[in-house]
């Protein structure tokens, strides 16, 4: 509808500059014949003779003239196009209507036109912006039933601890559990940072060494792989990714963190950096079926049974890592066999060179 309203609006301006000519020799015309003598440019009688001169010699009247028609084209164009945009006018006030109130509400365009395709554009976006809120609102609940399940233990620590006289023994315990629940507040607030900081996206990027990264993180986690009787085994490439080195230190951290947690004793964890992917952390664990790989990215989501974090963790590790990921424009994808672990590799787009 707008492609037709403004292909007749071309043509009309193209059929209007035939007549400017005219109008103005016209206009002229009645200017010299009524309007005052002390601003007509002497000349011959000829009114078009007049009209050519004053148009090689600017005067009163040619201004005058070139203004009136300038002004009358003007109005006429503004018409024009506000009745060619009319369409547009219509959808104004549906749209206005749409809210967090009512995010499914659709245009549903019937029109193959313009017109149509905008609406039908529209509703794509709603469908996008209606899958990020949901998606919020659940991540919003799912944060207040983990922060409440801890901050309602450590209220009942206290209650207990103020309702009778403890002994040294039982003082020390209560204390000790205190601690432990705070410390796992704290590491869920922190999470929820990292996760807030790395889906805000890179603030500056740097050429990075990958390998040296994972092979520092590695080496922080020996001492702890080593208790949980795990085997850490490497291979790392030399391989350089553009972005910011605490959070390719957290995303390597929360790769090979879960790897150790979820793993077995007497179990192995085989990271390896190169070209692509860039990154690779697969590790001897639990059996985890390959249905249920994808959940695990979301937050606060752990497998059942043998993989709910019994040692204080949050439920955000491979959530942040798919967040720095991104943040990174690169991809994480997850992989099982349905026995003996899971796979996880990372890969990123190879710095420009210049």
């Amino acid at each position: 509808m707008i492609r037709r309203r403004v292909t007749a609006l071309c043509a009309l301006l193209l059929l209007a500059s035939l007549f400017v000519r005219e109008m103005a020799d016209q206009l002229l015309t009645l200017w010299h014949d009524f309007g005052p003598s002390w601003c007509v440019t002497p000349g011959p009688d000829s009114p078009s003779a007049v009209c050519r001169q004053l148009f090689r010699h600017p005067s009163i009247p040619t201004i005058l003239t070139v203004t009136i028609v300038l002004v009358a084209l003007l109005a006429a164009a503004y018409l024009a196009v506000r009745w060619c945009l009319a369409p547009l006018k219509t959808m104004i006030p549906v749209i206005a209507n749409v809210g967090p109130q009512n995010l499914g509400y659709r245009l549903r365009p019937e029109a193959k036109d313009e017109v149509g395709a905008l609406g039908r554009a529209i509703d794509d976006m709603m469908d996008r912006i209606a899958v990020g809120y949901e998606a919020q609102r659940r991540f919003a609940a799912d944060a207040s039933h983990e922060l409440r399940t801890p901050l309602a233990v450590q209220r009942t620590l206290i209650e207990v601890g103020m309702a009778r006289t403890l002994s040294e023994d039982q003082l020390s315990l209560l204390t000790a559990q205190l601690l432990e629940t705070n410390e796992r507040n704290e590491r869920l607030i922190e999470g929820l940072l990292v996760l807030s900081e790395s889906d805000r996206g890179l603030l500056a990027r740097s050429p990075l060494r990958l390998d040296e990264i994972t092979a520092e993180v590695l080496e922080a986690h020996r001492s702890r792989a080593d208790e949980a009787g795990v085997t850490i085994t490497s291979e790392l490439s030399p391989r350089v990714v553009e972005g910011e080195r605490v959070l390719l230190e957290r995303l390597v951290t929360n790769l090979v963190q879960n790897a150790i947690k979820y793993n077995r004793q007497g179990g192995t964890i085989d990271v390896r950096v190169g070209d692509d992917p860039a990154l690779i952390v697969a590790n001897t664990g639990d059996d985890v079926p390959p249905s249920e790989v994808s959940a695990l990215f979301e937050p606060f989501r752990r497998l059942h049974g043998g993989r709910i974090d019994h040692s204080g963790g949050a439920g955000l590790g491979l959530s942040i890592a798919r967040s720095i990921t991104r943040a990174h424009d690169g991809v994480i994808a997850a992989s099982s066999t349905g026995h003996d672990g899971l796979r996880v590799q990372v890969s990123f787009p190879h710095p420009l060179t210049k």
